[in-house]
């Protein structure tokens, strides 16, 4: 402990040795069985203190600022090149006339599925004694789905960070 702090501490403690009083719980205890004030009996004068000094205790706390090492922070940008394999994607159509030369009797017949195929009827009116409808072809249409690749050359960066820590050097002038 520094000087310093002693003689606050001896301070501290003789001022509240010099405040110490009696408080009226103390003089209650003091009384013995029969109501006697034991001060009499020891012939003890005990003094009421007027003034109660108050103490306070302060501290004082300094920061400094040290360097303890440096960092050193790089980045590198690699270059790679990467093949990709893209596929491209296209559809055809595929129109197959298929000749029906029928008479229906109904309102003309819906577009049709069959599978992926689409059959669109082909209607032509016929003059006859009566009108009818006649189923003269059909259209089927077939979608057919190919994919193609194509390879291109792409260049792709990447970054990577180095870090490196140094100490300070104590025996340094700037050094704190």
């Amino acid at each position: 402990m520094s000087k310093k702090s002693d003689k606050l501490k001896s301070e501290f403690d003789e001022k509240l040795r010099d405040s110490h009083t009696t408080s009226p719980q103390e003089e209650r205890d003091i009384q013995d069985e029969y109501g006697r004030d034991e001060r009499e009996k020891l012939d003890v004068d005990i003094e009421y203190a007027k003034t109660i000094p108050v103490i306070e205790e302060q501290v004082h706390v300094d920061k400094e600022i040290r360097e303890t090492g440096q960092v050193r922070i790089s980045k590198d940008v690699h270059r790679e090149d990467v093949s990709l394999d893209l596929p491209i994607i296209h559809e055809e159509a595929e129109i197959e006339r298929v000749e029906i030369n029928q008479y229906v009797d109904t309102p003309p017949p819906p577009v049709r599925y069959e599978g992926d195929k689409m059959i669109i009827p082909v209607l032509k009116e016929v003059l006859v004694v009566e009108k009818r409808i006649l189923v003269v072809e059909e259209l089927h249409i077939t979608k057919h789905r190919t994919e193609e690749h194509d390879s291109q050359q792409i260049e792709l960066r990447r970054e990577e960070i180095r870090v490196e820590r140094r100490r300070a050097n104590p025996n340094d002038p700037g050094h704190r």
